[in-house]
């Protein structure tokens, strides 16, 4: 008898502080069609992920994204935005903050996170006791004494790329068991949901491997080991068919007094990867520059060479931020420049 059944798995952003994390939960569907139209509001106990109280804890589930499951026989993938009970969006709803219904902001996120060994605390690769070799040869590194988690960040890029996300590139980064992936989307709500399913589709293989996936911006803490960020590229019409330096400079000029709001929106815990040390930018200061990965946002040297259209790069925002907050913030920045 042929299965005409189907799971659908609910994802959602909770409501902790300061930092939100990622839940789901199954729903069986007889007859679907694997279309986004036809997936149906769903509650949940907001009670139970700090989004109600417990006398009346209802929040409702809207989905936005779906992707096929690539780890489930007959699975589907549903990002959803959170409402409360009255349809409004939750205040924990970042994706409703962001104003770019006509998909003029392309974003692409570099995401930084560490594969962490939950036995000894520590970063895949260090050992029970003190430290590996220092940073440097692990970067885009090859080999068993470089590179850690392969099979782990592998197998996430192939989940990803069968789930249709638009998963641009995979590195080694320069820790130990520190590794990136990059997403790009054309739409900033887009972006975000895709940024955000890889990042739970990250997390479910984790489970598999018993390995933990650490994305806070530092948690080796006070060492000379790097942090981790989620570096924002962006660009909108105007970016793309620039031509002009001086309409880069003034955008980017735009960032400068408004640091606090972004640095609110950007990450917990900045201060301890924005040091001035490690490729970062003090956190209460700005710049930008040609090709500078010292900057608070970089343009970058392709923008240059080709005349001055392309996009921009924050690298502010910490691994653990939300792309849909680091995306609303941005947008706000560049829609009130007038060029």
């Amino acid at each position: 008898m042929k299965n005409t059944k189907s799971k659908l798995e609910y994802i959602w952003l909770d409501g902790y502080k300061p930092t939100q994390s990622l839940r789901s939960k199954t729903k069986i569907v007889e007859n679907f069609s694997g279309l986004l139209k036809d997936c149906k509001e769903w509650s949940f106990d907001g009670s139970s992920t700090k989004q109600a109280p417990g006398g009346s804890s209802d929040c409702i589930l809207k989905p936005v994204f779906i992707c096929p499951d690539p780890a489930r026989k007959n699975g589907f993938l549903v990002m959803c935005e959170v409402f409360d009970a009255n349809g409004k969006p939750h205040e924990t709803n970042g994706r409703a903050t962001i104003e770019d219904d006509d998909n003029d902001f392309w974003f692409g996120f570099e995401q930084e996170y560490f594969l962490w060994d939950t036995e000894i605390n520590k970063p895949l690769g260090f050992p029970a006791q003190g430290y590996p070799a220092p940073q440097g040869q692990y970067y885009c590194s090859v080999g068993a004494n470089n590179a850690f988690g392969r099979n782990i960040i592998e197998e996430h890029l192939d989940l990803c790329l069968e789930a249709g996300l638009n998963i641009e590139g995979i590195n080694a980064e320069v820790a130990t068991g520190q590794w990136e992936f990059q997403v790009f989307a054309k739409g900033a709500k887009n972006a975000g949901d895709q940024c955000w399913m890889a990042r739970y589709l990250l997390e479910r293989i984790g489970e598999k491997y018993g390995v933990a996936i650490n994305w806070h911006c530092k948690p080796l803490g006070d060492t000379d080991w790097n942090g981790s960020g989620m570096h924002a590229n962006f660009s909108n019409g105007i970016l793309r068919k620039a031509g002009k330096k001086e309409t880069f400079e003034k955008i980017c000029k735009a960032f400068g007094p408004v640091v606090k709001e972004h640095i609110a929106v950007y990450g917990a815990d900045n201060h301890l990867r924005l040091t001035g040390k490690h490729e970062t930018q003090s956190i209460d200061q700005f710049s930008f520059g040609v090709s500078d990965r010292g900057a608070s946002i970089r343009i970058p040297i392709g923008t240059v060479e080709n005349g001055w259209k392309g996009w921009l790069e924050d690298r502010r925002p910490t691994s653990a931020a939300d792309p849909y907050k680091v995306a609303a913030r941005i947008i706000k920045t560049v829609k009130k420049v007038k060029v």
